[in-house]
């Protein structure tokens, strides 16, 4: 005799669960009625079933992610206080940016390269100093986001020309673990769907398989930024893996597990109600660790208008220590597994993706739609698509264009300049820029607050 109470109810069909709700909605069109779909064609359906789960998405295995903090070097010293400071109070990753050469042994020391994972994204390229950082950390948790294709795209230039950069690249590659780091970040915070940031990425990606060879594919590491889209956000992580797995399955490769750094995104982001800033990022920092990422690096709520300070920074490894502990998703990357809702559209999201990356394949490879404008046309025409939305209060900010604080003065807070900036050079191909929704509503704002004095 079955002893499991579930097998005493009997099943119900999706057809059945169908039929009920069309007499219930009395005469309307269910498809009409029940069914959302977005502007990228994933569509929503009012429940699932296990009909709706047919591959599961993601590993059995899981993993505790990291919580990394981020620190710009200007000075070497000041760097490595931060980092022991950050490493004591809970990170056990640390981001460090550079826009030029600097003391590693200085900003470095002190740190066991064991325990902690290092990343460096170094906004300048020399291959013999990234290979001496490289050395001197010697560690399979070092990763290089070093991305030629990343500052073409971002600026519109190469780092110096097409040949050198990808010479320099090449040592870089060549030398070191984990040394191809694709960022990915730059296309959410430009306004790209989810389809075109999955596309984007693995076409991104895949100019550097055709480049280096499949043999290099271990030390491929992915960067993304997440939206608050919460349960999009998780299935477009899930989605990535999908997707990865299936394109080094197309060069012979069996073992394609990669690593994935997130970071909440800075174009939902506000100066007006800052505070609401932590929500955001509450919200998407739980589904970069739902959605699998291995390192997760939170924004301070006043990153957009303050300059870097120890007290945001603290709120925002809190934020996430909170998260890790003491709301037990420490080792959540395998949680949504299952979930018939988040199954449907991470296979909704990757095969849309995979539509958009075979169409970007046929039309000559990522690299030659970027210099073509194709790809920034796209993005921009998202980004203007979600503004509209948003000047138009569809899409909505709290504290920005719902419900502000008439009372919120800001003109003697801003530190940094927080709208777009564009220079004035010339350039190869136009830039992928990254902006916030809420900028020409916080600059007119700004504006007023500075005629009213």
């Amino acid at each position: 005799m079955s002893t499991n109470l579930f097998d005493k109810f009997t099943t119900t069909s999706a057809s059945a669960w169908k039929q009920k709700i069309q007499v219930d909605l009395k005469g309307a069109d269910y498809n009409d009625t029940l069914l959302w779909k977005t502007d990228e064609g994933i569509v929503v359906k009012p429940f699932y079933t296990k009909d709706d789960c047919k591959n599961s998405s993601n590993t059995d295995s899981t993993f505790k992610f990291n919580i990394s903090q981020s620190i710009f070097i200007s000075d070497e010293k000041i760097a490595n206080y931060i980092a022991i400071n950050a490493i004591e109070k809970g990170a056990n990753a640390i981001e460090f940016i550079a826009t030029e050469k600097f003391n590693y042994k200085i900003a470095l020391q002190k740190i066991d390269f064991t325990q902690v994972s290092i990343y460096f994204r170094f906004q300048f390229l020399d291959s013999d100093f990234v290979n001496n950082v490289s050395d001197f950390v010697d560690s399979k948790t070092c990763f290089i986001q070093t991305d030629i294709i990343n500052n073409l795209a971002q600026t519109g230039n190469w780092f110096k020309n097409l040949k050198s950069d990808h010479t320099e690249f090449e040592k870089i590659v060549s030398h070191s673990n984990n040394s191809i780091g694709v960022d990915a970040s730059l296309y959410q915070n430009a306004g790209a769907t989810s389809t075109q940031q999955l596309a984007y990425a693995l076409a991104h990606a895949n100019e550097y398989l055709n480049h280096f060879g499949s043999e290099m594919a271990s030390k491929f590491h992915f960067n993304f930024a997440v939206g608050s889209n919460y349960f999009f956000e998780i299935a477009k992580l899930r989605a990535f893996r999908i997707l990865w797995k299936s394109l080094l399955k197309e060069y012979g490769i069996e073992n394609s597990e990669t690593s994935i750094f997130a970071q909440p995104s800075s174009r939902n982001k506000t100066i007006y109600d800052y505070n609401v800033n932590m929500l955001r990022t509450t919200s998407e920092s739980m589904s970069a660790i739902l959605g699998g990422a291995n390192t997760i690096c939170n924004l301070s709520y006043d990153s957009v208008y303050h300059k870097k300070n120890e007290f945001g920074e603290r709120i925002a490894r809190n934020q996430l220590l909170i998260l890790q502990q003491e709301s037990y998703l420490e080792s959540a990357n395998t949680f949504a597994k299952g979930s018939y809702y988040i199954e449907s559209i991470t296979n909704q999201l990757a095969e849309k993706a995979l539509q958009i990356f075979k169409d970007i394949e046929k039309s000559g490879g990522f690299l030659k739609q970027l210099k073509l404008g194709v790809i920034q046309r796209k993005i921009t025409e998202n980004a203007a698509k979600e503004q509209e939305k948003f000047d138009k209060g569809e899409l909505i900010l709290l504290g920005t264009n719902k419900q502000p604080n008439k009372d919120d003065l800001m003109k003697n807070e801003i530190e940094l300049y927080p709208f777009l900036k564009t220079k004035q050079i010339k350039t190869l191909l136009p830039p992928i820029l990254k902006k916030r929704l809420s900028e020409p509503y916080e600059k007119e704002r700004l504006n007023n607050e500075k005629k009213n004095g």
